[in-house]
């Protein structure tokens, strides 16, 4: 099973940062970001997320997100979506990391989830 990582960010600079920053851990995932507004303002944009999944080449995607719209906006998606999405209510540049480079080697859902415990947003 190969995993595609989505960061959904509030910020189209933060969502290519984390994407740059995990890309170096695992240099074979497919990594899409959503940042910002349709008009790259501050905010979050169900279009990007949806382009984002659907640029994704993972056969799952591993989402994860910055704010509450993000959250919102990508859970409106998941339902939406004939993709096999997990959101993670973890640290966003942390968790992001942590998945992709478990990811990057092919670990179990179970480990990588495992793995995202201790960064959970309460």
């Amino acid at each position: 099973m190969k995993y595609g990582i989505v960061i959904v960010s509030h910020s189209n600079e933060i969502a290519s940062g984390v994407k740059k920053l995990i890309a170096e851990a695992a240099p074979d995932l497919s990594i899409t970001t959503a940042g910002g507004t349709d008009d790259n303002e501050i905010g979050s944009s169900l279009e990007k997320i949806q382009q984002a999944v659907d640029d994704n080449t993972g056969d799952e995607i591993l989402a994860f997100y910055d704010l509450g719209s993000s959250k919102m906006n990508l859970d409106m998606l998941i339902e939406m979506s004939d993709r096999k999405i997990h959101r993670y209510d973890v640290a966003l540049v942390e968790g992001s990391y942590a998945a992709a480079t478990l990811a990057e080697i092919e670990s179990p859902l179970n480990v990588i989830e495992n793995s995202l415990k201790d960064l959970k947003i309460k």
